[in-house]
């Protein structure tokens, strides 16, 4: 996102500062989460596009240099050998500009992301009968 620029308010406004090339991947991605993950809803939090399903999904953001993708460290860990090919920290990954990006891994990730927040959900709904 260009410096100044206002705050987008949905992923689309979010894509449309990217040149073409990382729009390109943006939407690729964005495109894998809706569908591993098609009852999420789209959204932009901590200035990103976010996906929520009871609660947290994943989000996602562009750079300079990398597409960040931040599945939380739940997602980073059940993975953490696939994802030992790209820089990762705590509840990120990072997939290089010049590299395609691995959907089939972050499809799977999303689902265990999915997955994991609605037994959350169910988990909480059963505590409070």
């Amino acid at each position: 996102m260009k410096a100044g620029a206002p705050t987008p308010k949905t992923i689309d406004e979010y894509l449309y500062d990217f040149p073409e090339a990382v729009q390109y991947l943006l939407e690729e991605l964005r495109q894998a989460i809706r569908e591993a993950a098609p009852e999420a809803v789209e959204t932009i939090s901590y200035q990103m596009p976010a996906f929520m399903l009871d609660g947290k999904l994943v989000y996602f953001a562009g750079y300079k240099n990398h597409i960040g993708f931040y599945p939380t460290p739940s997602g980073i860990t059940a993975f953490k050998d696939e994802l030992s090919a790209y820089n990762c920290a705590k509840g990120t990954v990072q997939f290089p500009l010049d590299k395609p990006l691995p959907i089939d891994l972050i499809t799977r990730i999303v689902k265990f992301r999915v997955q994991e927040n609605l037994a959350k959900s169910l988990a909480k709904k059963s505590t409070r009968k």
